[in-house]
């Protein structure tokens, strides 16, 4: 999605979402802003290769292509989930064209932390079958990111994109592609997007953290890590929410955002 003129704001979506996550921060924001919502390759609407490497410095690489495909000079962030390494990973190696960026229910450091629902996805054999061949990712996302009952319509739109075995196959390297320790591939990708956060931090880039409380993977824990790295940002812990914050909140959401991109409500 690329709607809007004025100042951009690219909104990063995660693991299982795809831009359809943005909706409704792209109405409200695309009335006088240039908003560009991607979808990752693999995900959503775009191309889903069998035979890729979908790694994190794949997507960076992806996202900063793209933005200079589009000659973009300077941009936000909105971020959630994966999208919080990928476009952090691009901040970090241009820092001084981000603006602002707006921190959903994320990361973009270094974890040991992983649920045990999710380290199921990622054993041998068996995480692939779950994810890809019984949906046992991606669905179950539709209620347990969620401390709102999603509409039926809203959950299926969510799923659309991810539909069969094949269509399946980001969604299943994503949870693959998790570093928990220096061995893995994505390890050194990660640790320099962490590195990146440094320079953001010592440029003072405006900041808005809205967080779900109720996140049983992205928990408090990386809320904490958040507000520590960056004491200046604006906060706002929504207990009762969930991962998808933006579906059990966005009616309080919308106005901070307003107010953030545009200095009024």
């Amino acid at each position: 999605m690329d709607e809007g003129q004025g100042d951009v704001i690219v909104m990063v979506h995660g693991n299982p979402t795809w831009s359809y996550y943005y909706r409704r921060l792209l109405s409200l924001l695309g009335t006088d802003h240039r908003v560009i919502a991607i979808d990752h390759l693999g995900c959503g609407l775009s191309d889903k290769p069998r035979d890729y490497d979908y790694c994190l410095k794949n997507h960076i690489d992806n996202l900063e292509a793209l933005l200079q495909e589009l000659r973009i000079e300077k941009f936000s962030l909105v971020v959630h989930d994966w999208g919080g390494a990928i476009g952090m990973g691009v901040a970090a190696r241009n820092p001084r064209l981000l603006e602002k960026a707006l921190v959903l229910n994320t990361a973009a450091f270094r974890s040991r932390q992983i649920p045990f629902r999710i380290a199921v996805c990622r054993w041998p054999l068996i995480g692939n079958f779950l994810v890809r061949g019984l949906n046992g990712f991606a669905g179950p996302a539709v209620h347990m990111a969620v401390t709102r009952k999603m509409e039926q319509a809203t959950a299926r739109a969510f799923l659309a994109p991810y539909n069969s075995w094949k269509n399946r196959v980001a969604v299943s390297a994503f949870v693959q592609d998790i570093p928990l320790d220096e061995n893995h591939p994505s390890y050194q990708t990660l640790l320099e997007v962490e590195q990146g956060l440094e320079k953001l931090q010592d440029l003072k880039i405006p900041m808005l953290i809205c967080w779900g409380g109720q996140d049983f993977c992205f928990n408090r824990v990386f809320y904490d890590e958040w507000c520590q790295r960056f004491p200046h940002a604006e906060r706002h812990y929504f207990e009762d929410s969930g991962h998808y914050v933006l579906e059990d909140a966005f009616e309080r959401i919308a106005p901070l955002a307003s107010h953030f991109f545009r200095g009024r409500e």
